[in-house]
């Protein structure tokens, strides 16, 4: 066992017994049954009131402590201590400060909730949920409600990155790929973008908080959310560049088009039937089954070099997409100063090419796209690729049965799916094969990117074209509070 940094002779509840504070900083003490609790781990803060401390504590639910079993799943627990004297009240408080800001949590952090994603019910898990454990560990927080479609992206520009920590987003995944697109367009971006960014889950989606909370076992929950964000650990997180002509999009999560992207987007007019919409809207979709002409290009990672026919440098697109967003204008005029994407000489490098008839292509950062879809079992956070999904001449049932693998990552398996990793990527898309007509719809991070002829709402703008657009992306850019 460690060396104690500081023990003494306390009462807890009613009974006296030592409790120490080792140097590796576990607590141990006993209440007729040893007891140890890991500061780092399970210690949110603690309070002094008269003679007693509180130990604000969150910790693993066991036999006894819940209503449930479910693995992982926190519970408070809180811990009540009288020191022996006045004296060493004062030590301990002094001890257990001490150790705590040696742990390098964050104080001061901004927290965006948004109102309007997933069941409209940001606000009351921040009050209910999210703000206790926060003033718990006596972080400071600076609220900022969303007000409306790429609010968090012009705040996240123009605020001040010193007076923070880190932000943190209380929404589904939206509100995140919103605050990286913001610190990236700035002139200080290179600065801006290593500023620690965390996520709890409060959308329809959630895709990134699965994808860091499963990495270490823990259920996609909001106390495991914000205890990741409290104690402070970081990882890199690679960030996407979508370009077509002088538009560019930041993505962290996912691009898809064809299947994927038609549920996603075209379940909308099906909102009143709440999640079950996807799944309703994928049956429907699966009995009248789209295919789309077009080509995908890009370069393998290593090992992946047998998949698809070589080929030469795909070249980007020319076209500048119609763009939605009102800030786009000056985006472009700032170019010079926002990040332009990784250095790569793509015209020197190993491409492949696959062509269609598609049913799906779906392009992953990070292994969930939502809390119940393993899109890709192998994506890393910073490995410097991105995970690559094509679906192809799939027969309606098996196609079925890969759709009922999604919540585990049974559908890469299939021979009719080819999974492989790129280190860049372009797409051409192109008309549905039974519809010449129409097209299809690019979708990234939840959202629209460009809309071909015929789709669901079709008049509307997006930030680029329904054409060739291409995929970089820069290992380890964005940095992510995680669970370890």
């Amino acid at each position: 066992m460690d060396r104690p940094l500081f023990s003494d002779r306390v009462t807890v509840n009613g009974t006296v017994t030592p409790l120490a504070l080792l140097t590796d900083g576990r607590l141990w003490w006993s209440e007729g049954i040893q007891r140890c609790l890991s500061v780092e781990k399970e210690v949110l803060g603690f309070v002094s009131s008269g003679s007693y401390i509180k130990l604000k504590t969150l910790v693993e639910a066991r036999d006894g402590c819940c209503t449930t079993g479910e693995a992982g799943r926190l519970v408070r627990n809180d811990v009540v201590f009288k020191p022996s004297s006045e004296e060493n009240l004062r030590l301990w408080c002094l001890k257990l400060h001490e150790f705590i800001d040696s742990l390098g949590r964050p104080k001061k952090l901004l927290v965006f909730v948004n109102p309007f994603g997933g069941k409209k019910c940001a606000v009351k898990i921040f009050a209910e949920q999210v703000k206790p454990l926060f003033d718990d560990a006596q972080i400071q927080l600076t609220i900022q409600e969303t007000k409306h479609q790429l609010h968090a992206k012009e705040v996240a520009r123009s605020l001040d990155i010193s007076k923070h920590d880190g932000i943190v987003c209380i929404s589904g995944d939206g509100i995140l790929v919103e605050v990286v697109n913001g610190l990236l367009q700035r002139e200080d971006w290179d600065t801006a973008i290593k500023t620690p960014l965390g996520i709890v889950p409060a959308g329809t989606g959630n895709g990134m908080a699965k994808s860091l909370l499963d990495s270490v076992g823990d259920p996609c929950a909001i106390a495991n959310a914000v205890l990741a964000i409290i104690r402070g650990h970081k990882r890199q997180l690679d960030v996407a560049t979508i370009t077509q002509g002088e538009t560019r999009f930041f993505s962290i999560l996912m691009l898809a088009w064809g299947l994927i992207a038609d549920i996603d987007i075209e379940s909308e007019k099906y909102r009143w039937m709440g999640s079950a919409r996807l799944d309703f809207y994928a049956v429907c979709r699966l009995f009248n089954l789209r295919l789309y002409n077009g080509s995908v290009s890009f370069v393998p990672a290593p090992g992946f070099e047998s998949y698809g026919e070589s080929t030469s440098y795909p070249g980007k697109s020319t076209i500048r997409g119609n763009s939605s967003d009102p800030s786009e204008g000056e985006h472009v005029n700032l170019q010079t100063l926002c990040y332009q994407g990784p250095e790569i000489d793509l015209e020197n490098m190993n491409w492949r090419v696959i062509n269609g008839p598609f049913i799906s292509v779906w392009v992953h950062n990070v292994p969930w796209g939502a809390e119940d879809t393993m899109a890709a079992p192998d994506a890393k956070f910073s490995d410097g690729y991105l995970d690559l999904i094509i679906t192809m001449n799939c027969p309606k049932l098996h196609l079925l049965s890969m759709m009922s693998e999604l919540n585990k990552g049974g559908h890469v398996k299939s021979p009719y799916v080819t999974y492989l990793k790129v280190k860049a990527f372009s797409l051409e898309p192109g008309t549905r094969t039974k519809d010449l007509e129409k097209e299809g719809i690019i979708d990234s991070d939840g959202e629209v990117l460009a809309r071909g002829r015929g789709t669901y709402k079709c008049e509307q703008k997006a930030l680029m074209a329904y054409d060739k657009l291409q995929i970089t992306v820069d290992k380890g850019l964005a940095t992510l509070f995680t669970p370890m």
